[in-house]
């Protein structure tokens, strides 16, 4: 992987990552763009202890432009871009419209491919195996960051998910904070390890496994299942055989495994469905350990994935139990998506 570091007209950070060694990124950004103003801040709500965003800025960016104005293909004479080079395989740049800066953290946008009409699952492995090393690569550098307390990785995908740009791409986030999702996963570590003495990643992984009725995919660094508890009617859990707090400890063979399963998966998630079927939208989000907290090195990295469809032309929306109370209701048992899942692997 060769990685090279430049900035946009408006001094914002780009990051070329590419597989050859050779390619030169020389390119510069010609637009006249003004300095990026932002509002971001972080309120706390004093009843739940959550860490709210309020980014107000963020109202006036890019929404569903047509595909000869998509700000994240290469530039071409006559139409520029975010990213000035012509060509690119993965390109991350900070967001010009982030939820989070400054001392409120720091996002930043993943573009998967210069390829406006494909998605992540039709990258090749060497393609995604680039992707997972821009990732590894960025959780890195954000954590020698002051502001950033966790990074999260993610791609949304889907106008049903609320994605604004269709260009297939992902994001980072940087948080000045543990996240209210991961606090409870502390908590829940901490009462298993009072109560079996055990690490509750290794004995879920375990449990899952020896039960086999949830397991969708299962490879000699990685295995995928559906959690007993699914929140979601298509929703797959990947671990890392190997336990490790996040993607910068992963070991060469699990990295070199990755994009084999990874993209299995999402080509599966396009089948759930059947034929004729549009794209399945999905969530797809990594799940790491924080920074500076005690008991990080017993966090368990992965990878959890998931659609809003619950049936063909059917979302799954969150009501009242669920925006209200945080009580999901399942619609699809855990059993049975489980079951669709291995039913449409790849002959």
């Amino acid at each position: 992987m060769k990685k090279t570091v430049t900035t946009l007209a408006d001094g914002r950070e780009l990051l070329y990552y590419d597989s050859r060694d050779d390619v030169v990124r020389d390119a510069v950004d010609r637009r006249p763009l003004d300095p990026v103003a932002t509002s971001s801040e972080i309120r706390r709500d004093p009843l739940l202890g959550d860490s709210i965003a309020i980014a107000s800025h963020r109202q006036g960016r890019t929404y569903h432009p047509p595909a000869d104005e998509c700000p994240l293909c290469p530039s071409r004479e006559g139409r520029l871009s975010e990213i000035p080079d012509d060509s690119y395989d993965v390109a991350v740049f900070e967001n010009r419209f982030p939820s989070l800066a400054g001392d409120a953290g720091r996002c930043e946008v993943v573009c998967f491919t210069s390829d406006h009409d494909a998605s992540f699952a039709n990258l090749t492995e060497e393609q995604a195996g680039l992707v997972l090393e821009a990732w590894t690569d960025r959780t890195a550098e954000l954590a020698e960051l002051p502001q950033v307390k966790q990074v999260f990785c993610f791609e949304n995908r889907g106008a049903e998910i609320g994605v604004t740009l269709g260009h297939p791409h992902g994001q980072i986030y940087g948080y000045p904070f543990v996240t209210p999702r991961t606090e409870l996963m502390f908590r829940s570590m901490a009462a298993h390890r009072a109560e079996t003495g055990g690490n509750l990643f290794d004995d879920v992984v375990a449990r899952e496994e020896a039960d086999g009725s949830r397991v969708v995919l299962a490879g000699e660094h990685w295995i995928a299942f559906v959690p007993y508890a699914a929140h979601w009617p298509y929703e797959v859990h990947l671990h890392p055989r190997r336990r490790v707090p996040d993607l910068r400890e992963l070991d060469d063979a699990a990295r070199m495994e990755f994009p084999q399963v990874y993209l299995e998966l999402l080509r599966r998630f396009d089948r759930i469905f059947g034929p004729g079927e549009p794209q399945t939208p999905y969530i797809s989000a990594w799940h790491q350990a924080p920074f500076g907290v005690p008991g990080r090195e017993d966090f368990g990295l992965h990878l959890e994935l998931f659609t809003i469809r619950r049936t063909p032309g059917k979302l799954k929306f969150l009501a009242g139990s669920e925006s209200g109370m945080n009580v999901f209701i399942n619609d699809v048992p855990p059993e049975t998506a489980a079951q669709r899942l291995r039913e449409v692997a790849s002959e």
